[in-house]
């Protein structure tokens, strides 16, 4: 079995995540959904039980906050404990600045240009920025929203463990 790298965009209710091949970084799994039931999952399914798990960070730049970040940062905690006690390893905790710089070379990238810098290294000449069509699916077949920072996240982590800089 390939080694494999389980990435999480956490969010107040949602989370996005995404599953990859750690030497090709080619989509395994991609979802969002309700933090409950991944919590659940991670806890007892094996389908990642293998896979190194990474988590995006929250940062403070010194902007207040509102209850939706704590919220956040919570099941941040839920979620590193579940996949520490499910794999017995903690999980890479990133913060998206390292994300921006790695993908786009520039700590002021927004989600656009991350995607962007995705669909150029991935997807070069694909329609649709890589999504294919029904008929003929591309690399980023049913990516939307946050699923593309959970994939971007997963490509850092898959980089910096191979060595591998942009």
């Amino acid at each position: 079995m390939t080694a494999r790298i389980l990435a999480i965009d956490p969010g107040n209710e949602h989370s996005a995540y995404a599953v990859i091949d750690a030497d090709t970084c080619y989509p395994v799994e991609i979802g969002k959904v309700a933090n409950q039931p991944l919590r659940q999952h991670l806890a007892n399914g094996t389908r990642f039980a293998e896979a190194h798990g990474a988590i995006e960070m929250v940062a403070s730049y010194g902007m207040p906050v509102g209850r939706e970040v704590f919220e956040t940062c919570v099941w941040i905690g839920r979620f590193v404990e579940v996949l520490a006690q499910r794999t017995g390893r903690e999980p890479t905790l990133v913060y998206r600045r390292d994300v921006k710089l790695h993908h786009c070379h520039s700590p002021r990238a927004n989600d656009a240009t991350i995607r962007q810098a995705l669909v150029d290294r991935f997807a070069p000449g694909q329609p649709n920025h890589g999504k294919g069509t029904t008929k003929d699916p591309g690399w980023f077949h049913a990516f939307k929203s946050d699923i593309w920072q959970a994939y971007a996240l997963a490509a850092y982590v898959a980089d910096k463990r191979a060595g591998r800089w942009r």
